[in-house]
């Protein structure tokens, strides 16, 4: 029973913090089809800065409640910055261009995000466990679960339900979801492309470097997070479909589920157990459980 509860319990846990890393990944390729790569840079940016955010809150002395703010407060301006930039400075370029190109290109933008952030932060570990430690713990089946970690499901789950209502229910999102799709057409019928696509690239940045910063009190914020992040933020945009919402939920879900179970019953298969899943998946179903296959053209 014990097993049982901790192997829900941690899968749930898990699945959040996929389902995090994974939305801004797969609302990008959605809108812009572009697959990028550095996405996982943005949360490795993101974990970063909500360390140093915390790092420095907690010199000053202030409000310990503060110090949540200060970490959302990082990763926003952090991710608002990040996307600007590199859509306008460098993606609006490569849109006319194959796709394999421009994702040789995040591929690049990925590289030099990771040189960058050894020159800010150096090849050092950094600790910002003060907002886990701040909220205690809870025991579930006399197991202690820190209550910070138990909060990321419930944060999850408002990104991800207000996500969805602006894309179904505001005006701004049916333009967006106009652009999803048919870019063409929406230009014909005055949409400004361009605009959606900064907005859809800056917020999923943003999103991504959230990821990052909840992630930061219960890790060690090092070099590589980035690499590792990315990996398994496309297994899981795979295994629910390239672009669905929807998609990254089931199967950040999946995901999560296989890894806790196979972290308490079989510990071997920890680190292969979600590419497993994903192969099967793309065996059954290319273009993944939500996924819609590429429309044939006449």
């Amino acid at each position: 029973m014990t097993t049982a509860v901790a192997i829900l319990v941690d899968g749930a846990i898990y699945a959040s913090w996929l389902f995090l890393v994974a939305l801004g990944l797969t609302l990008t390729f959605g809108v812009m089809k572009i697959l990028n790569i550095a996405h996982g840079n943005f949360y490795a940016i993101g974990a970063y800065a909500a360390a140093s955010a915390v790092g420095a809150y907690v010199a000053a002395g202030w409000e310990p409640a503060g110090v949540y703010l200060a970490m959302a407060g990082a990763a926003i301006v952090a991710g608002l910055i990040l996307g600007y930039v590199l859509e306008r400075g460098v993606l609006r370029f490569m849109y006319d261009r194959e796709e394999i190109l421009i994702l040789l290109v995040t591929y690049a933008v990925f590289l030099i995000l990771d040189d960058v952030m050894l020159l800010i932060w150096g090849a050092g570990a950094y600790d910002a466990y003060q907002p886990d430690v701040l909220l205690g713990t809870t025991t579930i089946a006399t197991l202690p679960y820190p209550n910070y970690d138990l909060s990321l499901v419930a944060v999850a789950g408002v990104v991800g339900g207000g996500l969805w209502w602006a894309l179904s229910r505001t005006e701004r999102g049916k333009m967006l979801r106009a652009v999803i799709h048919d870019r063409e057409m929406s230009t014909f019928l005055g949409i400004d492309v361009a605009t959606v696509f900064t907005v859809t690239f800056s917020l999923g940045a943003v999103l991504g470097t959230i990821g990052g910063a909840l992630t930061a009190p219960i890790i060690s914020v090092q070099p590589g997070i980035g690499a590792q992040v990315i990996v398994l933020a496309f297994a899981v945009v795979v295994i629910g479909g390239m672009g669905s919402i929807l998609g990254a939920l089931v199967g950040s879900v999946a995901a999560g589920f296989a890894h806790a179970a196979a972290v308490h019953l079989f510990p071997q298969g920890e680190l292969f157990v979600i590419y497993a899943l994903m192969s099967l998946v793309l065996v059954m179903r290319p273009q993944g459980l939500f996924g819609q296959p590429p429309p044939r053209k006449i």
